[in-house]
């Protein structure tokens, strides 16, 4: 099962697999998983990066997706590249000779995932490759409200709201039902400003900054939120879960013990 998910920013890690160059791995930003490991594997005159050209069969084991934007992805991947340059990582300690690049630079994501600003994110760490993963100690597990999941993922283009459709396709002429959001009761424009809630039921629809300052009344001196409750159905729900519900990854993610659990992918062999 391909998960597709829409507005995609991911910074991913590739390993080597060419016994000359075996171990070897790269670091990198993609709007597109699928296509940046063909343009890799095809060397730079297909796109690929010139560190990587040549050197290649590489995988794609691992992903971290859900950035807001790509500014927000491309400083999450040279900090990624450059630990010891980042001021916001001069607490990990540097690569010993025993230590492989890939568990280096694992260790480095975790510790990453924890810190400022990156650890209200709501980001999802995708295992690629499940031969890959490796198992963390607990202090260095993610944040709970990141899920960690399995299987590939694809970018789907940003759909078009009703009233961006063609003449052609079915809908054309009619307008979409008036939303109100639930806290500032203000008309919803467009419904990329808004989030809905996934609880069964629960009708939510809100703009996607009220929302924010409704979660953040106890944090104001954050940007933004990690939890709160649906003003709608009462129910306590993580900021993270009602963006990925947004852009449609939601759905193949799976609990596993309680409210405030990791989540995981369904797998499918």
């Amino acid at each position: 099962m391909v998960v597709e998910v829409e507005g995609f920013y991911g910074v991913y890690l590739l390993f080597c697999t060419n016994p000359k160059y075996k171990g070897r791995i790269y670091i990198g930003f993609t709007v597109n998983p699928e296509r940046r490991i063909q343009q890799h594997n095809a060397g730079k005159h297909k796109g690929g990066a010139w560190k990587t050209s040549g050197r290649g069969p590489w995988d794609m084991v691992l992903i971290v997706h859900g950035f807001p934007s790509d500014i927000a992805a491309l400083r999450f991947e040279w900090a990624w590249q450059h630990p010891h340059v980042s001021r916001r990582l001069t607490h990990v300690q540097r690569k010993t000779k025993k230590q492989s690049s890939f568990d280096f630079h694992l260790m480095v994501l975790y510790h990453m995932l924890r810190v400022a600003p990156w650890n209200r994110l709501p980001l999802t760490v995708r295992w690629l490759r499940q031969e890959y993963h490796r198992e963390l100690p607990p202090l260095l597990q993610p944040p709970l409200h990141m899920p960690l999941a399995f299987g590939q993922v694809r970018a789907r283009p940003i759909s078009k709201t009703p009233g961006e459709k063609g003449q052609g396709e079915s809908g054309a002429g009619q307008e979409r039902p008036q939303q109100r959001c639930r806290v500032c009761y203000d008309t919803v424009q467009s419904e990329e400003d808004a989030l809905h809630c996934f609880h069964p039921g629960c009708s939510l629809t809100a703009h996607i900054l009220c929302l924010a300052e409704l979660f953040l009344q106890n944090e104001p001196q954050h940007l933004i939120p990690v939890e709160g409750l649906c003003p709608s159905c009462g129910n306590s729900v993580l900021w993270g879960d009602l963006i990925r519900y947004k852009k449609g990854c939601y759905g193949d993610l799976e609990e596993v013990s309680g409210s405030q659990a990791h989540w995981v992918d369904e797998l499918h062999s």
